[in-house]
């Protein structure tokens, strides 16, 4: 399985970029799918969760209210809607795809496949 992230970039605090994150695989709905955020200096922390079929979604306590997974299937991608981005949202973000996985917010160690990670910079 071999994910690719996008859609990152650099915006001032208010605005919004929507993240893409494309999967080379045939069962692509047997995955949850998963955002994470790593800042410098600090570890890589849980965004967002998706589960396979798209009918749960859970979000870290921070990004509530701003960020929403979302997923389409026939497509094998996942996107994340940033909407009201902080400075602190500043960080590289991973996707993630879960095998066993049935979706819910689970540790980074969870997930089989990772993305390269795509850079968001929030300037104040």
């Amino acid at each position: 399985v071999q994910l690719q992230a996008s859609g990152g970039g650099s915006v001032q605090a208010g605005g919004s970029l929507r993240l893409s994150c494309a999967a080379s695989v045939r069962t692509f709905s047997s995955y949850a799918m998963g955002w994470f955020r790593q800042a410098p200096g600090k570890e890589r922390e849980f965004v967002a969760a998706i589960s396979r079929t798209g009918g749960r979604t859970d979000y870290a306590d921070s990004v509530k209210g701003r960020l929403t997974i979302s997923r389409d299937n026939a497509r094998n991608t996942v996107y994340l809607q940033m909407n009201s981005l902080k400075p602190e949202d500043t960080a590289v973000h991973y996707c993630a795809a879960g095998r066993q996985l049935v979706g819910g917010i689970q540790p980074a160690g969870a997930y089989d496949y990772w993305g390269q990670g795509t850079q968001v910079t929030v300037s104040s």
